[in-house]
């Protein structure tokens, strides 16, 4: 892995201690746990001390990564594992998790700072001028057809989903071409 775990909460302290999904039961949950399975991690009397609900979650958040970084490299490891336990979706966001999925992608493209996201190399007149060859192509095969087979009753056909003054515009306009 490169980081030690002590390194990785040093630099994720930041980002625990900000994210608002860390609430009070999550935080009670992660040090029940550490305090429970790994009670020369957190004694009881710590985990009493820092599931004190007087003092605001934030802090005793904060209070928290701060022992565990004293406690050494096993109780930081351990406060990552508790975290994937309970809550997944926080440990995945970590900033050093996103660095280590990162670099294991050897093959993923580096974001340069500024850089645009195309899907293609295309520009926007590419897309418009293959419209237009599609709309034209479509128009003149609809109006070869009409003079052939009366094609027009399609557009009849298509009068039944719009609005009622859009719906007489095109039945009369079929009418006025089968009279024709």
């Amino acid at each position: 892995m490169g980081d030690s775990f002590h390194d990785q909460l040093l630099e994720d302290s930041r980002f625990l201690r900000a994210d608002q999904r860390l609430d009070t039961e999550l935080v009670d949950k992660l040090i029940l746990q550490l305090n429970r399975i790994y009670p020369q991690i957190l004694s009881d009397k710590e985990a009493t001390k820092f599931r004190d609900l007087d003092v605001p979650t934030c802090v005793r958040l904060g209070e928290l990564l701060t022992h565990l970084q004293e406690k050494g490299e096993e109780a930081c490891k351990e406060f990552y594992r508790a975290l994937h336990l309970h809550v997944e979706e926080v440990y995945y966001s970590l900033p050093t998790r996103l660095r280590l999925k990162d670099s294991s992608d050897p093959l993923k493209k580096r974001a340069v700072p500024g850089q645009r996201y195309d899907l293609n190399e295309r520009s926007p007149m590419f897309f418009l001028s293959c419209f237009s060859l599609a709309a034209g192509v479509a128009m003149l095969y609809y109006y070869s057809e009409s003079k052939v087979s009366g094609g027009s009753r399609v557009v009849g056909l298509a009068a039944l989903g719009l609005s009622r003054q859009a719906r007489e515009v095109l039945i009369w306009y079929t009418e006025e071409r089968a009279t024709k």
